[in-house]
């Protein structure tokens, strides 16, 4: 199962990101595939924060556009949602501790926890940093 960290989620949807065009075909074969593809909760709250900040996009996406958008999504058949499950602290507590994390870098551990726990086999994602967490395979769509 491949999953599908923020940064697609958000160049995606944002049609002045000059990545959009490669991020939505990525969306969109996934989304429209038969093969079960997922994303993982925090994701999604952390898509509607920044498609909806003003200091991040000028004009935001307005909050009615960045729910449709997760609508539309969530309507995919293949969807997987990846949450919290028992396996979850002992996962994330070893990234933790493996990696030596400190800080914000604990939201990155947190999806690739989830990820692990949920047996996907690849992140997509154009953020580097989860390079970091052994047996995560990660892959950038957007090159």
């Amino acid at each position: 199962m491949i999953a599908l960290d923020t940064n697609v989620l958000v160049y995606a949807h944002r049609h002045d990101s000059p990545f959009h065009e490669a991020a939505r075909q990525a969306v969109a074969t996934l989304a429209e595939g038969r093969a079960s593809w997922a994303i993982a909760w925090p994701c999604l709250h952390e898509f509607f924060s920044i498609t909806t900040h003003p200091r991040i996009y000028a004009p935001p996406s307005t909050p009615a556009q960045a729910v449709l958008q997760i609508d539309a999504w969530l309507s995919s058949p293949s969807l997987v949602l990846l949450a919290e499950n028992d396996e979850h602290w002992p996962q994330l507590r070893g990234l933790i501790e493996k990696s030596r994390l400190q800080g914000p870098m604990v939201h990155d551990a947190r999806i690739a926890a989830l990820c692990l726990s949920h047996g996907v086999r690849e992140l997509w994602s154009a953020d580097r940093d989860f390079s970091r967490y052994a047996g995560l395979r990660t892959r950038n769509p957007l090159v």
